[in-house]
């Protein structure tokens, strides 16, 4: 159900440089440390590999009431029964998503630092857009294209939740949570610390 989408928190993205049970054990402590959505971004593994993983990952996630949404692949969410989808610009449109998932999945899209993008995942039906890279990041390695002036650019142009994503740390989230971002996606910035669940925490704290 849409509803199922939180009005803000903590949006853990997964890595592809775990093995299953690491992956398990990390995104646990992740609920646990009170993550508000679970992403489960794989480009590594095979089909058969990311079917068994996004399963798993969504019976953890329901059993501690947090939305999965699977990154790119609308297939792969129906057949993990997922709440939601993530698309890129290239993976395919949000209507075909929401024919093959139902009304009431969450869609979301990336639109990188455009704001034009956000306005036309709105009027296709999008339930939230993201921007980024704020910062520079390893799953998104670049300079920097997005910033505070897009976040407010964004809020005066459209009425979904926002996302921010790239290099986005407990240091420097403050600032993009107080210009309006409604979630703050990050990778490294949980998974790669020793102590997931503390990291999940602290950043929950911000909001």
């Amino acid at each position: 159900m849409k509803d199922k989408l939180p009005n803000n928190g903590l949006y853990a993205i997964t890595p592809d440089s775990l093995d299953s049970s690491a992956l398990y054990s990390k995104v646990e402590q992740a609920l646990i440390g009170g993550i508000a959505l679970l992403q489960y971004r794989d480009k590594t593994n095979s089909a058969e590999e990311r079917l068994e993983r996004a399963n798993t990952l969504h019976t953890l996630c329901l059993g501690y009431g947090v939305p999965l949404i699977i990154n790119d692949d609308s297939t792969l969410a129906l057949a993990c029964k997922a709440e939601g989808v993530h698309l890129g610009q290239s993976d395919g449109s949000v209507q075909n998503a929401r024919e093959l998932l139902g009304e009431h999945a969450i869609v979301g899209v990336t639109c990188h630092h455009n704001v034009s993008l956000a306005i036309t995942a709105q009027e296709q039906g999008a339930d939230y857009v993201a921007f980024g890279r704020f910062f520079n990041s390893g799953t998104k390695p670049g300079t920097p294209l997005a910033n505070i002036d897009t976040l407010n650019n964004a809020k005066k142009n459209i009425n979904l939740p926002i996302v921010a994503i790239g290099g986005i740390m407990r240091s420097n989230a403050s600032p993009i949570i107080e210009a309006g971002a409604n979630f703050v996606a990050v990778v490294e910035g949980v998974f790669a610390k020793p102590d997931t669940r503390q990291a999940c925490q602290a950043f929950s704290k911000l909001f």
